[in-house]
């Protein structure tokens, strides 16, 4: 059940016909989920896995996308975003994993990626693999690394524009949101004939912070660490890589409303991308041309508000779609069930 559906109701523009992030036009999303007792006692358990987004199906590394990155806080382990923010351009999948798992899932990626362009590293320069995590060792046997290259690519094979599956799936597997079961949201909004669209990887929060939302049922854990969230941001707004981390900020408005307060060992990271337009890998040409919205236009005052309306249904879509998940050392994170208001 989606938060909607329970008659929670965010914000004021429109989502999209999925309400997720593969309205943007060819943005695709898949899934890797593992979960599997890891030894005969079933004390060790594999509850973790891959997501992938990818910006359109074409070649990522020829055919770059302009993006931006914004550390709302920075307690967290990345790769790739230093150059993200440097050049403006992403050039590879956007992946979500556990924390151990990030150097496993940047060798995948990596030899997927060289698979596909025997010329980089050889003819051409190194490219950047853009990697986001968050902790799920609560749930998930991370010291035992169940997370291997493969899945990454498995979870780029997986990728497509159809309805992103939500909550214990994927990157989404392990985590927990407010002491509840979290993982994958999604969410979208249209701002005229723009998209923006949402993808989070929610894994923070305690149970008492879950306040101004109505929800019975199911046992939170009281006692949880500070966690962390990876936000990523799509849209087909023409933005350049200054604008999209303009927007990228106001993912933190959504991520407040939930009741976060970006705490000091919580990882929040959004990442931004447009698919407007594509930058040609390989051009002799001394000049391009890139058009962008005007910053002073009203246009930019509703896409701040979709990024920010956005990011806060993906989050509470990550508690909603999530199931009751069993994990290491018998333990249980419940789900939560919102209710409607009569």
């Amino acid at each position: 059940m989606k938060a909607r559906d329970a008659g929670i109701l965010i914000g004021r523009l429109p989502t999209g016909g999925k309400n997720c992030i593969t309205d943007v036009a060819g943005v695709l999303v898949g899934h890797v989920t593992l979960d599997f007792p890891l030894e005969e006692s079933g004390k060790e358990y594999a509850c973790t896995g891959v997501t992938a987004i990818l910006p359109h199906s074409g070649d990522l590394f020829r055919e770059k996308v302009t993006a931006a990155s914004y550390v709302l806080n920075g307690f967290g382990k990345t790769t790739g975003l230093v150059q993200v923010n440097e050049l403006g351009l992403l050039e590879s999948p956007i992946m979500l994993t556990n924390t151990f798992a990030v150097p496993a899932v940047t060798q995948g990626v990596l030899e997927y990626m060289l698979q596909e362009n025997p010329e980089i590293g050889d003819t051409t320069g190194t490219i950047n693999i853009v990697v986001g995590e968050c902790n799920d060792s609560y749930l998930n046997s991370v010291r035992l690394f169940p997370v291997k290259p493969v899945h990454a690519i498995e979870a780029i094979k997986n990728a497509t524009i159809d309805q992103v599956v939500e909550g214990a799936v994927g990157a989404g597997k392990g985590m927990m949101c407010f002491g509840y079961k979290g993982g994958i949201g999604s969410s979208s909004r249209m701002v005229e004939e723009y998209t923006v669209g949402c993808l989070v990887l929610s894994n923070f929060g305690k149970k008492e912070e879950l306040q101004r939302y109505r929800y019975a049922g199911g046992e939170g854990l009281s006692e949880t660490s500070d966690g962390s969230i990876i936000i990523v941001l799509a849209t087909d707004a023409p933005l350049s890589d200054r604008q999209l981390q303009r927007l990228a900020k106001r993912c933190g408005i959504g991520l407040g409303r939930t009741g976060s307060h970006f705490s000091h060992g919580s990882g929040d990271i959004v990442i931004a991308f447009s698919t407007a337009q594509k930058i040609a890998h390989f051009s002799e040409d001394r000049m391009e041309t890139r058009v962008q919205l005007r910053e002073d236009h009203s246009i930019m005052n509703q896409l701040f508000m979709a990024a920010a309306e956005a990011a806060e249904e993906a989050i509470l879509n990550s508690l909603s779609q999530a199931f009751t998940t069993k994990g290491r050392l018998g333990r249980v994170v419940n789900q939560v069930n919102f209710s409607i208001e009569e």
